[in-house]
């Protein structure tokens, strides 16, 4: 008869298991991102489409935090700029042009933003400071583009007309269904990371 040896198990470090769950939620973010890039509607009178970018933008900064959330944006961007069908079809040629084009300054304050709303959200434990933080958010993605409108039209007005009055009642929803979500899920996901 054979003996059959013991089976040991093998502890992975904590630090181990940490650095895995934080790799796998900052490429989650990108994935959300990307994914909500492409639910767009191209919008009449303005260059720039009406997409969910924003709201997975804030979703990824409060439920990620500051450095994380940010770390993820910077990724997708990378990911974007490197030619990768991460950016939303209506919104430029893809690749580097995207971000020089008329939806790249929402694309280059999307880290800032992330990173701005994990900020503040901290823990999310308190309704107040997860409301400010995406609210935070979004002002940040909008000053981001209305620049680059800015610049490109040559005119701030214009820019606004363009980039921010279509977009003001969509984004209010975007803020309430972002406050809806990161108020419960921030304190259990930030636990784990």
């Amino acid at each position: 008869m054979t003996e059959v040896p013991a089976v040991t198990s093998v502890a992975i470090p904590s630090s181990r298991v940490s650095i895995v769950r934080r790799t796998i939620a900052a490429a989650a973010g990108v994935v959300l991102v990307a994914i909500s890039a492409h639910i767009a509607i191209p919008m009449p009178g303005t260059p720039v489409p009406m997409t969910m970018q924003p709201l997975a933008v804030l979703l990824v900064g409060g439920a990620l935090g500051a450095a994380l959330g940010g770390s993820s944006l910077v990724l997708y961007l990378a990911l974007g700029i490197a030619g990768l069908p991460v950016f939303s079809p209506y919104g430029g040629p893809g690749g580097i042009l995207s971000i020089i084009g008329t939806s790249g300054g929402y694309l280059l304050a999307f880290p800032l933003a992330a990173a701005a709303t994990g900020r503040i959200v901290g823990n999310g434990r308190g309704t107040l400071r997860v409301a400010v933080g995406a609210l935070v958010g979004l002002c940040l993605i909008h000053l981001g583009g209305l620049a680059q409108l800015a610049i490109l039209t040559g005119s701030v007005r214009q820019a606004a007309v363009l980039g921010t009055l279509p977009f003001i009642l969509g984004d209010i929803g975007k803020l309430a269904i972002a406050i809806a979500i990161l108020r419960p899920l921030t304190p259990s996901l930030r636990a784990r990371l």
